[in-house]
Order: C-alpha cells, then sequence, then structure tokens
C-alpha cells in the first residue's frame, strides 16, 4: 500500500530512555502507604486533559508544559528540568497519563482517572506486595477497605441542599439527598470523591463508639458529649462492642425485626398524636357550644 507524506511528516520515533533512582519501598511500609493515601514524594505528574502537547518559554530551572485540547482550552505547567519527560512536542495524550516518570499518586489517579482505575491500582499494589511473600489474598479483602476509604465526598455545589461547598458528607447520604431532590425536579448537589487513609477514615465515621474503639478515645467522646450525638449503632464494630448482635448473617432477622418494632411504634405514636389532637380540638368545639347554649337560656330567661 502506497501513502503519500507530505514534507515534515513524522515517519517514526526513537524511545527516549533514561537512567535513573529511586525509591523503592515493598513489604508492610508500601502496604502501609497506600492504606493511608499517602502521597509519595517526586510522584508521577499526570496529563490534566486530553490534548495535543507543546513545550512554551522555559523559566529557570523549569519547562513549561502545555496541553490544548480540542476546545481550545489551555493548561500550562511548570516541570523541573531534571524530571524526564516522556512525551514529545505534538504527541497527543490523554487525560491520566503520565508525562514524568515517578510513583503514582493516588489522589491524582481518583482525580483524573476514576474511583474504578484507583481501585484497580491499589488491589495490584497490594497483590505485589503480597505476592512477593507467596501470600495469596482475594481482591474483595481489599476491596472492602478501598470502599471504606471512599466513604466521604467534599460537596463542590450545594445545589436546593442545606448543604455548603467545601462540606464532607457521606456518600450515601448525598446519593439519598440527590434521589430526593431530583424526585422534587430541584437541582442536586455537585460533589467530588475523596480519599481517606485507613486511619482518618475510621475516626471520620458517623458512630462516635466505633471511632473512641480505634483510637484518640478521649478526645471522640468528649466530643460526642459536647455535640449531642446519637449512634445508631447500624454498623457492625459498635454493635460488638455493646454486646449486641452484628447486622449480618443471622443477625439480619435480629435487626429487620428490630426496625419494624420501631417503625411500628412511631406509626402508634403518630395516630395516638392525632387522636389527641382531635379529641382535643372537639372538646373545645363542646365547650363552646355549650357556653353558647348557656348564654342563649340566661337571655330567655
Amino acid at each position: 500500500m502506497v501513502k503519500k507524506v507530505a514534507a515534515g511528516s513524522i515517519l517514526g520515533r526513537v524511545p527516549q530512555a533514561s537512567s535513573g533512582t529511586k525509591d523503592i519501598t515493598g513489604g508492610l511500609p508500601r502496604v502501609a502507604d497506600l492504606f493511608e493515601a499517602r502521597r509519595p514524594k517526586d510522584h508521577a505528574i499526570m496529563a490534566e486533559m486530553t490534548g495535543v502537547v507543546s513545550f512554551g518559554k522555559e523559566t529557570k530551572g523549569k519547562n513549561r508544559f502545555i496541553i490544548t485540547n480540542e476546545d481550545g482550552e489551555v493548561h500550562e505547567e511548570l516541570i523541573p528540568k531534571w524530571r524526564q519527560i516522556n512525551v514529545f512536542e505534538n504527541e497527543t495524550v490523554a487525560r491520566g497519563e503520565i508525562i514524568a516518570d515517578g510513583p503514582q499518586n493516588p489522589h491524582d489517579i481518583l482525580r483524573l482517572k476514576g474511583q474504578t482505575a484507583l481501585a484497580d491500582y491499589i488491589v495490584n499494589e497490594v497483590q505485589d506486595v503480597y505476592r512477593l511473600q507467596g501470600v495469596k489474598i482475594n481482591d474483595k479483602h481489599i476491596e472492602v477497605i478501598i470502599r471504606q476509604m471512599l466513604r466521604k465526598v467534599e460537596v463542590t455545589d450545594g445545589g436546593d441542599s442545606s448543604h455548603f461547598k467545601g462540606d464532607q458528607v457521606e456518600y450515601a447520604d448525598i446519593k439519598a439527598l440527590n434521589a430526593k431532590l431530583e424526585a422534587e425536579d430541584k437541582f442536586p448537589v455537585q460533589f467530588e470523591r475523596q480519599l481517606l487513609g485507613i486511619t482518618k477514615a475510621s475516626l471520620a465515621t458517623e458512630s462516635f463508639i466505633s471511632a473512641a474503639s480505634f483510637q484518640e478515645t478521649t478526645r471522640v467522646l468528649t466530643a460526642a458529649a459536647v455535640t449531642g450525638k446519637v449512634d445508631e449503632l447500624r454498623g457492625l464494630k459498635e454493635n460488638v462492642v455493646v454486646g449486641r448482635l452484628i447486622p449480618a448473617g443471622t443477625g439480619l432477622a435480629y435487626h429487620k425485626a428490630r426496625k419494624e418494632t420501631a417503625d411500628q411504634k412511631l406509626q402508634d405514636s403518630d395516630l395516638n398524636a392525632a387522636f389527641d389532637m382531635t379529641a382535643s380540638t372537639d372538646s373545645k368545639d363542646f365547650a363552646s357550644f355549650d357556653e353558647a347554649f348557656a348564654q342563649e337560656l340566661n337571655q330567655n330567661n
């Protein structure tokens, strides 16, 4: 097949290879870094958006890296000259693609590529550590931990809700709130997923009993007492602490029956309150009727 090329067309590229040193962290310290969501030193630089690469005027000790997308939007970034850049002038890069080598920052992965890519990255990295020691772990155990690390979101636009920009809220609560707002044809809450380390995620849980059983017990219990918190005992840990069946397995039947009983009591109390209000209104009407009737008899006499 014959294909015409114009003057200046790129016929091929010679891949750049660079040798360098990097800090290799292995074993349990590496697992701790992943689960605590620590930002690595000299982490990889990732493309902020999809577009064409160009290089601008250099500044002192830094290269000016520019990405221009199809809509003409421009993103500029200054990269130190000692960093090895893996892309060339006029090359197209995708959002989240690595443009300068280094250990990947999990927060950048979440922001640029999403939670699925982040979960894949953490699972693979943790499995690599244990695989070197000949230990087999099912992915679901790591995924359960990642789910707890991603339980919080940061509000970027409160919409028609009572939340403000910057509030940190449970993801499940925001989903329920948005479903309610959309059903009422109101503007939903806009948010970004947040990645918390396991220590911070444990202390940020809604259950103060669960948080107090982990660490900083005095501070957690003091804050709960001052703010008047109520623990709904919805999770596993807090139910174990107070000596009740956990809401899992055979314990689900117990908690389901308990919830139905509570709902029935609430319904009965609402009915009783409505009945009392009606009875009170009727008694007032009868009293006013009796008073008017007595006045009429006195006038006739």
